[in-house]
């Protein structure tokens, strides 16, 4: 379920750095339990990123339509469930040798992880938040 974000969030989101926007993506995809990605009618985004191919995330569909401009114009925000995204995602992005570009902004990558490397961190996230309740 998609959070509501305020043009403050956001705006003092964007001025995180690359590690705070990491952190603030495990936070915000634990209690929505949702990753946003772009798609387009040929699938998801793929970008190449410190020599890697990679599928950047985003905690919120807005943080993606920021990144849909020039030749991603035509993609769209699409959710993925948190489970799925453990479950399937990671496993096939594994297997395809694609990493994960985690909440890049137009002018910076942001942190590019393994995606095996950031499911542990969203299931470390998850253990902590369910010893809290």
């Amino acid at each position: 379920m998609t959070y509501t974000l305020t043009p403050e969030e956001y705006q003092a989101t964007l001025a995180l750095d690359a590690d705070q926007r990491y952190e603030h993506f495990l936070q915000q995809v634990v209690e929505n339990k949702e990753v946003w990605i772009l798609k387009d009618d040929e699938g998801c985004m793929l970008l190449t990123a410190d020599g890697d191919d990679c599928i950047p995330v985003w905690p919120h569909p807005d943080y993606a339509k920021a990144w849909a401009v020039d030749d991603w114009s035509k993609s769209q925000p699409f959710a993925i469930p948190l489970q799925v995204w453990l479950d399937r995602w990671t496993t096939g992005m594994a297997e395809d040798g694609v990493a994960v570009a985690v909440f890049p902004l137009q002018e910076e990558a942001g942190v590019i992880e393994e995606s095996a490397d950031v499911a542990a961190s969203l299931q470390k996230k998850i253990a902590k938040q369910a010893r809290k309740q």
